[in-house]
Formats: C-alpha cells, structure tokens, sequence
C-alpha cells in the first residue's frame, strides 16, 4: 500500500493539486494507494468517480492538519506493510509521530515557494527539523533543489523528478467550437492557465498586449484562473482599454479550458520572483505542450525545466517588459511558433505519468 498525505489534492485546482492527484492515480496500477487530505468544494463527486481510498478532513484550517496527522497516525499504527509514505510538503510531515518514520519510506516533495524562508528563521528550521524526517526528498526542478541546498535541506536525500501529465483526451467538438468562439479570428492567440498571483506576470502580460496591438491588430489574451490579483488585473485592463481583447475566464469546464489551450498559439506565463514567492517548475508549461503549444516563460524558477529555450519556446526576463515584448515577437516571426508547437508536442511525451511515476518506484523499491 502506498499512503499519501497531503494538503493539495483535487478537485481543488493549482499545480500542486494536480501533481499529488497524478502521481495517486499512477500509483494506483502499481497497488492500493491511500489519500489522507482536505475537503473542498465538490470533493464528494470527485471522490465518487475515483478509484482512490481517500479520507477528507473538514473543518477549521487551524485544527484540520491535528485532525489529519492524528488519522494518518493512527492508520500508520494500524497497518502493515505500507510500502512508502509520501508527503506534499514539508508541514504535512511535522506532526507525525517518530517511531512511525521507522515503520515506512518516507518521501518529502520540495516546491519552490513553500522552502524560500531565510537561512536560521523560524519557518527554515521547521523545514530542516522536517525534511530530515524524510528518507527522500523530491525536487520538482533542478532550480528546487538548488533552492533546498540553499537553506539547508540535506543535499545527500535530495533527487529531482519532475511532475507528470496525464496524456492528452481527445477535445469533443463542442468545446471545440466554444473556444473557437471565445478567440473568434484573432492571432495571435495568447493563453495563461495559472493563479493570479503576482510572480506569474499578468500585469506584464496585460502592458505586452497593449504594446502588441499596432503590429498584431487581432491579438486576444484569455486568462484561466482565480486569486488574488483577480481585482487588480481586471482594473488594468479596464485603465489600458484592452477589454475587446482579453478574456478572465474562472470556474470553467474541465474539457473547456483544455480546448481553449488546444486553440491558442502561445501559452504565455513570465513569471518573476516576488518577495519569497517563486515559480519552481511551472506545469502547465507542458500542459500546454501536450496540446501542441508552445510556451514562454521567465527565467527566474523552474520554468527552464518545463521549456526547452530556442525549441519549445522561449525564456525571458520576467522583470522586464522589453524582453517579454521581443521574446513574443521572436515567437511568431517567421511562424516559429508552429516549428515550437510541434516539438513541444513532442518533447511533453517523456512528462506522462506512466514514465514519470517509474522514477518514484525505483526510489521505493
């Protein structure tokens, strides 16, 4: 049995949400996988579709995680032979008890943001005092665990595999047809899948259309996705009159946002560094990819993990609106993008979960 512990799961949505529900369905050929995680807004129709033993834990978030590692400490107690225990973060490890990191592997997944705390502050050393409970610890990027080695995660524990996809669904027509209609006959076709969150670059993105417009007078930007810059974004846009030519879309169809990203010509996602908050791989790079569709990312995080730069698009200085503004020109200049599409295509095939989750299984066995 492979136990998972986690605080990001679907039907939430966001990276990590769909990387613990990944690599669960994976696992899942492979042997009985348990879930211990939180409930959302519709987590009992997702439950009821799945295949996966899970355990929702409800209430205030103050009490949920002793709620939650009471279970998973119980169920430790209780069961035999769990074959590994693998943890979403550093904090879903902390309250588990010390004579259950003796009964189990022990797997501790790295993100970016969640390890971005000053070397000696409060929040660094409960890092370190948990990641040291761990046997293994998964970087999700080669800049994660440079990241880790950084602020004092044991460099010896630490292996790099990146998050998988699952491989693309064939589009139905009528989601075909209403992202046709959503980008009616514009070009380019811009799209970003990601929380409004300062570090992804929507304000940047937002100035980029305006600058675009003289030269690509068809030009449509549709964002997916909500957070809290939401208010911000849709006031910029209002001030640099771009109403006709972008679209906030939130809440959508699963199958929906797919044939949006199947539609598009560029996903585009200049992330930046903001405070401690940091891009550390960026999946919906090779989301997209998967779709035919080529990217364009900052330089500061992972995404360099996630695109190939000069084969599978571009990466730029996130900070800076030039070089956000040439990248994207460069992108489609003599129809690269369709020569960046079709590599991308390609290069998202070594992503899919039923390679990626091999590299989990060699670590457990």
């Amino acid at each position: 049995m492979f136990l998972i512990v986690t605080r990001n799961f679907p039907p939430d949505i966001g990276g990590m949400q769909m990387l613990m529900g990944g690599l669960s369905e994976s696992l899942l050929n492979h042997g009985p996988v348990k879930v211990f995680t939180y409930e959302y807004q519709n987590s009992n129709d997702y439950d009821s579709k799945s295949s996966l033993n899970i355990d929702r834990v409800k209430g205030i978030k103050l009490f949920r995680k002793y709620r939650k590692a009471n279970l998973v400490n119980e169920f430790i107690y209780k069961t035999p032979n769990i074959r590994a225990l693998i943890a979403d973060h550093w904090k879903s490890l902390e309250l588990i008890k010390t004579e259950n990191f003796k009964k189990t592997k022990i797997f501790c997944l790295l993100h970016s943001k969640e390890i971005n705390h000053k070397v000696g502050s409060s929040l660094n050393k409960r890092l370190i005092k948990s990641t040291n409970n761990a046997d293994i610890i998964i970087a999700n990027s080669n800049f994660t665990k440079n990241l880790a080695i950084k602020v004092g995660v044991d460099p010896y524990k630490i292996h790099i595999i990146f998050p998988g996809i699952p491989e693309p669904n064939n589009i139905e027509n009528i989601f075909k047809i209403k992202a046709a209609r959503n980008f009616e006959d514009s070009f380019p076709k811009i799209i970003t899948v990601s929380r409004l969150d300062k570090r992804k670059g929507h304000d940047k993105i937002l100035m980029l259309i305006k600058n675009l417009k003289p030269k690509f007078p068809k030009i449509k930007y549709i964002s997916i996705g909500f957070g809290d810059e939401e208010n911000n974004l849709i006031k910029l846009t209002k001030e640099l009159s771009l109403e006709k030519e972008v679209i906030f879309l939130k809440d959508i169809n699963f199958n929906l946002k797919n044939a949006l990203i199947s539609e598009a010509n560029l996903f585009l996602m200049p992330s930046r560094i903001e405070k401690k908050s940091v891009e550390g791989f960026g999946i919906s790079f090779i989301e997209a990819a998967s779709y035919g569709v080529g990217s364009i990312g900052g330089k500061d995080g992972g995404a360099s993990d996630a695109i190939a730069h000069n084969k599978t698009g571009l990466i730029c200085d996130g900070n800076d609106l030039n070089s956000i503004y040439d990248s994207v020109v460069s992108f489609f200049q003599n129809e690269n993008y369709v020569k960046y599409g079709k590599n991308a295509q390609e290069f998202s095939k070594k992503f899919h979960w039923d390679k990626i989750v091999k590299n989990y299984l060699k670590l457990i066995n």
